[in-house]
């Protein structure tokens, strides 16, 4: 295997591997079934099925995805025999690996049929397994060996960031169902023979998250407490866990790296552990962590890189054709989203650099797996503090952004107030002479978005164009030295002096397109008194109110005094 050169500007050549042979049906049964998925028909060693999955998509009965090769779709919500086999045949025919239905899976002689003529397979989903728990573990072992050297590397005998694998190689050690965890009792992967294990096992795996009345319970018992404080396994009985859906001793110990806690691993045994069973685990605690180290250490290369070539493409130079085709998005029409964090800058201290920097690449990981299941094929990145989305345009560029906006809304609704931010929507990019004028749209949107002129969290471009001009024009303002001069300048100094609101009431009248009764409503004064502040407003600021050039002058330098 060989390895290509690649220059990007403002970085040192290196060596980019060739891509790591991608995880077939049979890779992923071998992890995940049993326990999530079944096959319903079809052969998944034939060599379609084989061939590797290209990625995950979910199936949208209303705006149809476009699939790429070797893709597993997720049919949510499709359980119909007919509608079953309509969604088999589409798959089949745009070349996709299979198709995941909820089980049990329709017993159909024709969809036996087309499973078997066309080599797609159907898969059932096990009852109570969540689509996104099966989309997250299916795009973790996706993800396997995507960065590395040119050569397959290993540790311990087991493929790089295979946990899976790990899982299973220490499950045969322990002979035990074993599943490895993260600091927050997330599942990172799992063995076979879960079924040996209990109820509390089972809901863990089908939720791919220790419930919280669990990790409660553990947490009371001190449990967590014991791991982190010992390099030894720590064994638990039934009676110290006390909880009724736990019926299978554990055995546990901690993954750390010197001073760090990376996570646990947790076996369901019956009995305490041998001696030799023992050190096996402590070893295999070792290897985990060097999994773990070296699966963080890839993701933050892949991370530079794909903000290096995201750089680089929006910026519209020589190497933009180049750094699109590495990211897979030559030739296509595309649409930029900006993400910024919700002010980030109203409290400064309160949040240290480090943590800012953690949140805004938390946010833009966040948005990367929305777009993943929507847009497949859309890359996310940080750059210069802002989480930048290239979405490639699968249907009519008509209308393009209009979607686009709609799923960053959909996104910020789904995540609430996890991920503080607002959305920017630049233009359709028909080619890539355009891309820096959607980047600049998005920006644009963005500026909008932060200046809190607006409620919304997310804008288009064409939403916020008259802010953005007024914005702009500010900047000019400020880059010439200029200062308020005009009727609003007196206005407002007159006010400061005696305790006016000469500037409040003249922005009602021209909000309330110079109605006095309605205005006055607005900054709660007698509508007679309203008006006696409008003569004022025409004596103080030497405005003239029927004058339709001296309201427009007005209402721009309003703006740019709250700008």
């Amino acid at each position: 295997m060989s390895a290509s050169a690649i220059t990007v500007p403002g970085m040192t050549p290196f060596a980019v591997p060739p891509a790591a042979p991608r995880a077939g049906l049979g890779h992923l049964l071998a992890h995940l079934g049993t326990t999530l998925l079944e096959v319903a028909a079809g052969d998944p060693s034939l060599p379609l099925a084989a061939q590797g999955i290209g990625g995950v998509v979910i199936h949208d009965p209303v705006d149809a995805p476009v699939l790429p090769p070797g893709a597993l779709v997720l049919g949510v919500g499709v359980h119909e025999p007919d509608d079953v086999l309509a969604l088999l045949t589409q798959t089949a025919v745009a070349g996709g690996a299979g198709l995941v239905v909820r089980a049990p899976a329709p017993a159909d002689p024709r969809i036996s049929e087309v499973a078997q003529r066309t080599g797609t397979v159907l898969l059932a989903l096990t009852r109570g397994a969540s689509w996104n728990q099966l989309a997250a573990l299916v795009r973790a072992l996706l993800g396997e060996g995507e960065v590395g050297t040119a050569e397959p590397e290993s540790l311990g005998g087991v493929p790089a960031g295979d946990l899976f694998a790990l899982a299973n190689a220490i499950g045969s050690l322990l002979d035990a169902p074993v599943t490895i965890e993260d600091r927050s009792s997330r599942i990172l992967a799992f063995s076979g023979r879960q079924d040996e294990a209990d109820e509390s096992r089972i809901q863990t795996i089908l939720g791919r998250q220790v419930p919280d009345r669990f990790t409660r319970g553990l947490e009371a018992h001190g449990v967590f407490r014991q791991l982190y404080a010992s390099d030894r396994p720590v064994w638990l009985s039934t009676d110290v866990l006390s909880m009724p859906e736990v019926t299978v001793s554990r055995v546990a110990i901690a993954v750390r790296a010197g001073d760090e806690i990376l996570g646990t691993i947790w076996a369901a045994v019956d009995a305490p552990l041998d001696a030799a069973r023992e050190q096996s685990l402590v070893d295999a605690a070792k290897l985990v962590a060097l999994h773990l180290l070296r699966m963080r250490a890839g993701a933050d290369v892949e991370r530079r890189l794909a903000s290096e070539l995201v750089a680089t493409a929006l910026e519209g130079g020589p190497g933009t054709v180049e750094a699109l085709s590495r990211l897979g998005l030559a030739g296509r029409p595309l649409i930029v989203l900006a993400m910024g964090l919700t002010d980030p800058d109203a409290e400064p201290g309160t949040l240290t650099l480090a943590r800012r920097e953690a949140e805004r690449q938390r946010s833009a990981d966040a948005l990367a797996v929305h777009l993943t299941a929507l847009h497949p094929g859309s890359v996310v990145a940080v750059v210069g503090g802002v989480s930048y989305a290239v979405l490639p345009v699968t249907a009519e560029l008509a209308g393009a952004d209009e979607r686009a906006a709609a799923v960053a809304a959909e996104f910020l609704q789904r995540t609430g107030g996890r991920v503080p931010g607002m959305i920017g929507v630049g233009t359709v990019a028909p080619d890539v002479s355009a891309l820096t004028r959607s980047r600049d749209g998005a920006d644009r949107a963005l500026r909008v978005l932060r200046s809190g002129t607006t409620s919304r969290r997310v804008a288009r471009a064409a939403d916020v164009h008259i802010e953005s001009l007024m914005l702009q024009l500010a900047d000019l303002a400020a880059a010439e030295g200029y200062e308020a001069s005009g009727p609003v300048a007196r206005l407002a100094a007159y006010d400061a002096a005696h305790r006016t609101q000469l500037v409040e009431t003249l922005r009602a009248w021209l909000d309330a397109f110079g109605d006095a009764i309605t205005a006055a409503g607005q900054v709660h004064v007698h509508p007679n008194t309203f008006r006696y502040r409008l003569r004022r407003i025409a004596e103080v600021g030497g405005i003239d109110l029927d004058d339709a050039d001296s309201r427009f002058a007005a209402m721009l330098e309003l703006r740019l005094l709250r700008w």
